[in-house]
């Protein structure tokens, strides 16, 4: 669990309620740190070139971390999932894209694509106004790496522009080589939905050719940039609903890696 700018660890297991779901169902969750000395608002650097390839940088310490629990404690290596909230959604999307023999799904909430922005004048445009056209190369190379995701952005978030969302649906579908046929979409479902006396949503899924679940991408109407369901004692939270935590869990669990072999090499 990545946290967003300017949060830590606890305040973000607080906001999300993960580590009660935790108890509940019984899994592990673990919660990096982004230093100030390494960003002076503590957000990952998912925006710099350096942090965008394997073996280097942050997505290599993130993965680092992972493998660290892996290797302590006894976890089922084909259900392991990586998601974040902002900038920390930003880093899930890179670290995943780019570790994807070690995560089987990522979540990403009010995040941007990968490979969305080179710098921090491109990360701020990406933003406000969504993102462009990532780097072609880069963009081949998450080609062959993309795993099921599920997105949740509020549609009135003016800290990450809304778009920013259906772009990151786009390029995992995409990566994915899954075509959608806009004049017959039979690969898609949209269902809306009200939370008790909260936000209205809008919940796209996409299937593949055998009817698999490959993405998800929920439109929370009237949100701004926070965490949906979260507990208002965490910062950058939105208690009307849907509950994110509760949903991306649910999507995880769907999705199991194949590649247990290989991580054991």
């Amino acid at each position: 669990m990545l946290h967003g700018c300017t949060q830590n660890p606890d305040d973000f297991a607080t906001g999300t309620a993960m580590n009660l779901l935790a108890e509940e169902q019984k899994f592990i969750v673990a919660y990096p740190a982004q230093t100030q000395s390494a960003n002076a608002q503590k957000c990952w650097n998912w925006f710099r070139t350096d942090d965008q390839s394997r073996g280097k940088g942050e997505p290599s310490i993130i993965a680092g971390i992972t493998q660290d629990v892996i290797r302590d404690y006894p976890v089922d290596t084909t259900r392991v999932y990586i998601a974040g909230l902002s900038a920390g959604g930003a880093m899930a999307v890179t670290v995943a894209t780019l570790y994807p023999d070690i995560y089987a799904a990522v979540g990403v909430h009010s995040g941007l694509p990968y490979a969305s922005a080179n710098n921090v004048p491109s990360a701020l445009s990406a933003m406000r106004n969504g993102s462009s056209q990532a780097n072609c190369q880069q963009l081949d190379e998450a080609a062959l790496t993309a795993i099921p995701m599920i997105v949740f952005h509020g549609d009135q978030d003016h800290t990450v522009n809304a778009s920013n969302g259906e772009h990151l649906i786009q390029q995992n579908i995409a990566a994915q080589n899954i075509e959608i046929d806009s004049a017959s979409p039979q690969n898609i479902s949209v269902q809306t939905g009200k939370t008790d006396g909260g936000h209205t949503y809008s919940t796209t899924s996409y299937y593949d050719s055998d009817g698999h679940s490959v993405a998800e991408h929920w439109v929370i109407h009237g949100a701004g940039h926070a965490w949906s369901g979260g507990n208002p004692a965490g910062s950058y939270t939105d208690a009307k609903g849907p509950d994110a935590s509760r949903e991306m869990l649910r999507f995880f669990l769907s999705h199991q890696s194949l590649r247990r072999s290989e991580r054991k090499n």
